[in-house]
C-alpha cells in the first residue's frame, strides 16, 4: 500500500448516478478492457509519450519535455485534438493527484457530499491508491462519515477485493455479457472473474449494484434472461439492477455502425428479469440514442 497518487482522467464534483446520494466521483486513467463499445476510450491506454499529439495541439497547450508529454493546463481549450491524433486511443490530458490532493478536494465539498465514488477506465487497477485513499476517509474525524464506493468491470481477483472490503462501503459491477466468449468478444477478456467478483461482493454484502449495458444484437443479455435473473436471485432476492443503454455519442470504430439501443430494447429486457423474479430495478432516465 505504498502508492500515494493516481492518474486521474477527470473529476465530477456532484453525481447522484455514482452510487447513493450526492457523490464526488474520480474517473482514474486506464482500463484492463477494451471494450468495442466504449464510451470513453481515451480513458483506457495511459499516455505512451510518444510526442505526437505535441505537433498537432492548435493552442500550443503540449510540449515535449525530457521524454514526456506536458499538458499546459492554462493554454488548453479542450479541442480534443489531441485524443483524435493519438494513436494509442489516450490522452496526455490527465492529473496526477496525491491521496493528500484528493482530500483537500474533498473537503472543499464537503458539505454537500454524502460519499466519494472511483470510476474509470476501471479504477481498480489503481488499487494501491484506492485502499491508501478509501483508508485516510476513514480514519479523518470530519470524513469518515462518507460513503466510498468503486465503480468497477469486476475483474479484480478476490485477493484484490479483499484489500479495499474494510475501507469500502459497496461497489458497482458492470456485467457486459452472460456468455464468456461474448463477453470476451466484446472487451477482450472473459467473465469469469466478474462473475465471481458479483458473487464474492454479495456474499459479504458490499454489492451495491449490477450494471448491463443492452447492445441491441452483439450483447446477448437480452436472450440470457432467464439464466441472469436465476443467478442474482440466488444471491439476494433484493439485488439492485441498473440497465444502461448503448449510444453512439464518443465511441469509435466499428461500434459507430451499431444499433443504439432504444427505450423499448431496455424496457423489453426489464420486463423479462421482472418476471423472473427480479424487482429492484432502475432504468434510464435519458435516451441518447
Amino acid at each position: 500500500m505504498n502508492k500515494s497518487w493516481a492518474i486521474v482522467n477527470k473529476l465530477l464534483p456532484f453525481s447522484c448516478v455514482d452510487g447513493p446520494g450526492n457523490r464526488l466521483v474520480i474517473f482514474l486513467q486506464g482500463c484492463n478492457f477494451k471494450c468495442l463499445n466504449c464510451h470513453n476510450p481515451y480513458t483506457i491506454s495511459l499516455c505512451q509519450d510518444c510526442g505526437d499529439c505535441v505537433a498537432t495541439c492548435p493552442h500550443q497547450a503540449l510540449t515535449f519535455s525530457h521524454h514526456q508529454v506536458i499538458w499546459q493546463t492554462s493554454a488548453c481549450q479542450q479541442c480534443d485534438t489531441c485524443l483524435q491524433t493519438c494513436q494509442y486511443h489516450s490522452t496526455p490530458m490527465t492529473y496526477r493527484y496525491s491521496v493528500e490532493d484528493i482530500l483537500n478536494i474533498i473537503r472543499k465539498y464537503l458539505p454537500f457530499l454524502n460519499g466519494i465514488t472511483l470510476s474509470g477506465g476501471e479504477a481498480t487497477i489503481q488499487l494501491p491508491f484506492i485502499e491508501k485513499l478509501f483508508h485516510a476517509i476513514k480514519h479523518a474525524d470530519d470524513l469518515k462519515h462518507l460513503t466510498c464506493f468503486i465503480d468497477s468491470n469486476g475483474y479484480l481477483s478476490q485477493t484484490g477485493w479483499q484489500k479495499v472490503v474494510n475501507v469500502m462501503d459497496g461497489a458497482m459491477i458492470d456485467l457486459k455479457a452472460w456468455d464468456t466468449q461474448v463477453h470476451k468478444k466484446l472487451t477482450g477478456r472473459d467473465n469469469h472473474r466478474v462473475i465471481k467478483t458479483i458473487e464474492y461482493l454479495s456474499k459479504i454484502h458490499k454489492l451495491h449494484e449490477v450494471r448491463f449495458l443492452i447492445i441491441p444484437t452483439h450483447t446477448d443479455l437480452q436472450n440470457k434472461a432467464e439464466q441472469i435473473a436465476h443467478f442474482l436471485l440466488a444471491l439476494d432476492p433484493s439485488i439492485r439492477v441498473r440497465i444502461n443503454a448503448f449510444h453512439h455519442h464518443g465511441v469509435q470504430g466499428i461500434a459507430k455502425t451499431w444499433e443504439p439501443a432504444s427505450k423499448q430494447h431496455v424496457e423489453n429486457f426489464a420486463t423479462e428479469l421482472k418476471q423472473f423474479g427480479l424487482k429492484n430495478i432502475i432504468l434510464p432516465t435519458v435516451y441518447l440514442s
